[in-house]
């Protein structure tokens, strides 16, 4: 909290990069990501019950989120209290850009590419080698990181109230706009001593800044009493993590707060003043209180213009600027007539609004449910895929294979883990030129680390097996790690030539047509070796075809359009098909199947260890009898007709 007081923006101050945070929040965040990954697969630490993720709910600062459902073959779902997807109507609330000579619709836009684009700058790396170790998946490229979520369209639902902000009209429908999440008031008896002071005049102004960390907590209670006395109203001063006004007692002017639930104490007060976290807002404009927001970072000064321009509060107040002089004219605007009625409008159209119901119907729509249940008991959710009779798989739950393992019907070798939801993060190339040079680049830089990796790595090893064990074994795990390098470096070139250059060169090709405004054919996705040459086969004919035929046809439809002018621009176009469309055919026919050989190279000698063994655990885990209530006989019968069906 307080390294976020002091760099409230994106870019880190001089002082936290002297003082080392920037290091320490990447160990953070390194050691946040491995243990994200746990959280999907690891058994319960209380009852040791196994646990495999069937889908995942998060937030975008989490970062483990698309990458741990791709590596489970999961969905996702964003859930979060500020905007995170690119839209015109506002900007992102990290960025802080002056928007000159750019039309402000424009620089909205811009600034979620650039907060993406800055994050991964900083943490790629580290997200890239967690894949590779924990996740046991590609690194992705750097024109794909950034904007993973966008460029695979994950759904995202936004816990705020679309009376406050509503959803902007360029966000697709995978993205929801639901409603706070407001929790039932909970139970509460005030001391005495609050009660008293809340009867003993009119209703006080509530001041907390919660979980802040203030530089001079002092000088904040000065200016929050000073402002208070101009106005002539009594205030409510919630100690927090900073014990705003020390050890002073309360008095008939100001009560010092400990702790107390917002739900109930917001009903009593006449107007609030916090630093603008989500939770907060939403609790002060849902009992039609108006707010004074005096941010500190993250989302705070977005909530606080949001609610200035709603008419619920006066302009934000910068912790840094804040004055008896600022606070006291903010005081008086919430006071007014105008700011009380506007934020009894805003309660009165939120407490319409379910945000929690609404969220958890969004959840629900976004679930391919179709691939989700179990196909002999529909009520349970499969996890498992067994195939029968060669045909097809099925899709079972853990206790329908169990029951079936039991009784005989099938073996474990038959099984295979469900993928309910595949992501593709293949990088898309826009032509030749750029794709084949990033492809090249990408090869020189993998081989250059491989390279450093031959020298440093065996000395690594060797230092650490000397703490363990005798300069022989030391020295044998040196050389082992040397062989390892060098056995990188011949994978890298080897797929660098064989693999990822006629690939980049293909899909350039085959994408060249989107440069002038025609749709390109989707040829499906390479997973393995069959879908490698059946994608090369789409590509072939639907290239051959389409470019032959477009020489013929783009004139005629050029000229029926725009008269001589869109003949010639006809022909142009059907000219490049004819040489890009071809071209991308035969080059495809090689690197497509090389796509899936090392696709299917790399999913055999993944192990994904503890993916497997917890599933495992899940067949093997004793639950309650209660749990597994099941027909056997029946299942037994569901079961064989399924397979008949599927002959």
């Amino acid at each position: 909290m307080a390294y976020m007081v002091k760099n409230p923006g994106l870019m880190p101050s001089l002082e936290s990069l002297r003082g080392g945070d920037i290091g320490r929040k990447r160990s953070m965040v390194k050691e946040m990501l491995h243990g994200c990954w746990l959280s999907c697969v690891d058994a319960d630490p209380a009852s040791g019950a196994p646990f495999v993720a069937d889908a995942i709910i998060a937030n975008p600062p989490s970062f483990a989120h698309v990458h741990c459902a791709q590596a489970l073959s999961i969905p996702v779902h964003i859930i979060f209290t500020m905007p995170w997807c690119a839209t015109r109507a506002f900007p992102h609330p990290l960025a802080n850009i002056k928007q000159k000579g750019i039309e402000p619709a424009n620089a909205n836009w811009l600034t979620y590419g650039v907060v993406d684009l800055m994050t991964w700058q900083g943490l790629g790396d580290v997200i890239n080698g967690w894949r590779k170790q924990d996740l046991e998946l590609e690194p992705l490229n750097a024109s794909m990181g950034p904007g993973i979520n966008s460029y695979l369209r994950i759904p995202h639902t936004y816990c705020w109230s679309p009376s406050l902000v509503s959803k902007p009209a360029d966000w697709g429908p995978e993205i929801d706009v639901c409603g706070f999440f407001m929790r039932d008031p909970p139970a509460y008896q005030p001391p005495p001593d609050l009660e008293a002071f809340l009867s003993a005049g009119p209703p006080p102004v509530y001041v907390g800044f919660g979980s802040i960390v203030l530089e001079d907590p002092a000088r904040l209670t000065d200016v929050i009493l000073e402002a208070t006395r101009r106005c002539g109203v009594r205030v409510i001063i919630s100690r927090g993590w900073s014990k705003l006004g020390g050890d002073s007692p309360s008095n008939q002017h100001v009560f010092y707060l400990g702790d107390c639930p917002h739900e109930w104490l917001f009903t009593k007060v006449s107007a609030v003043v916090h630093h603008g976290g989500a939770g907060t807002t939403a609790c002060g404009l849902s009992n039609g209180r108006p707010t004074i927001i005096v941010p500190f970072f993250g989302d705070q000064p977005f909530w606080a213009n949001v609610v200035a321009a709603a008419g619920a509060g006066p302009r934000p107040i910068p912790q840094m600027e804040m004055t008896v002089e600022r606070l006291t004219e903010a005081l008086q605007f919430a006071l007014s007539p105008d700011a009380t009625r506007a934020a009894a409008i805003l309660a009165q159209k939120m407490g319409q609004e379910d945000g929690v119901a609404t969220a958890v119907e969004s959840f629900h729509r976004w679930l391919p449910l179709e691939k989700m249940r179990c196909e002999i008991d529909p009520s349970r959710v499969a996890r498992w895929e067994v195939e029968v009779k060669g045909k097809r798989r099925l899709r079972l739950s853990d206790t329908v294979v169990t029951t079936l393992l039991a009784e005989k019907q099938i073996k474990k070798d038959d099984l295979h883990a469900l993928k309910s939801k595949e992501y593709n993060t293949d990088v898309q190339r826009w032509d030749p030129l750029s794709g084949g040079a990033s492809s090249t680049l990408g090869m020189v830089t993998d081989f250059t680390t491989a390279l450093g990796g031959t020298f440093i790595d065996p000395f690594r090893a060797y230092k650490l097996k000397r703490k363990d064990g005798s300069s022989g074994s030391a020295g044998g795990a040196a050389m082992m790690s040397a062989a390892g390098g060098v056995g990188s470096m011949v994978g890298v070139v080897t797929k660098g030539t064989l693999v990822d250059t006629p690939l980049a060169l293909a899909e350039g090709l085959r994408n060249i047509p989107k440069l002038y405004g025609e749709e390109v054919k989707n040829h499906g996705q390479v997973k393995g070796v069959g879908s490698g040459s059946v994608v090369a086969a789409k590509n072939f004919g639907h290239g051959f075809y389409d470019g032959l035929t477009g020489f013929v046809t783009q004139p005629y439809k050029g000229a029926k359009e725009e008269g001589a002018l869109g003949f010639l621009k006809g022909a142009g176009k059907g000219t490049a098909g004819l040489i890009v469309k071809p071209g991308s055919a035969m080059l495809g026919l090689m690197a497509y199947p090389a796509q899936g050989v090392y696709k299917s190279i790399r999913a055999a000698r993944g192990r994904k260890a503890a993916v497997k063994k917890s599933k495992s655990d899940l067949l093997d885990w004793k639950a309650p009898v209660s749990d597994v209530q099941i027909d056997t006989r029946q299942v037994c019968i569901d079961f064989g007709a399924l397979s008949r069906a599927s002959k």
